[in-house]
């Protein structure tokens, strides 16, 4: 491990919920980003936007948590969208057909329109 630092930062966009996301998410930094995220969730936001924009590493650890993440909101007929612009991390999503499972923006615009 690096000592890579995860930035997470939250903020609302009505009526989304947008996690902003910086760093690599490793199995050392994924705990963090699922409390985040589980903990969104269970404050009532289902529409969730995670930004991995600024991500410069993500494996199958990062994977579960977004997949979980996921299933969660889904339960409550929510969303999740991912913003993702980066080559090799949207590689990462075609190769697990998870291209196919989220919606994968390539803006903060373009998931909230």
């Amino acid at each position: 491990n690096s000592g890579m630092e995860l930035t997470i930062t939250e903020r609302e966009q009505p009526p989304f919920h947008v996690v902003t996301i910086a760093g690599e998410i490793d199995v050392y930094t994924a705990p963090r980003f699922r409390e985040v995220i589980v903990g969104a969730i269970e404050n009532g936001n289902t529409r969730l936007i995670v930004d991995i924009e600024a991500v410069d590493f993500l494996d199958s650890t990062g994977l579960g948590v977004l997949v979980g993440a996921l299933k969660k909101v889904r339960a409550s007929n929510g969303s999740l969208d991912i913003v993702c612009t980066s080559d090799r991390l949207l590689r990462i999503f075609a190769i697990t057909g998870l291209d196919k499972v989220f919606g994968i923006k390539s803006s903060l615009a373009e998931a909230i329109a």
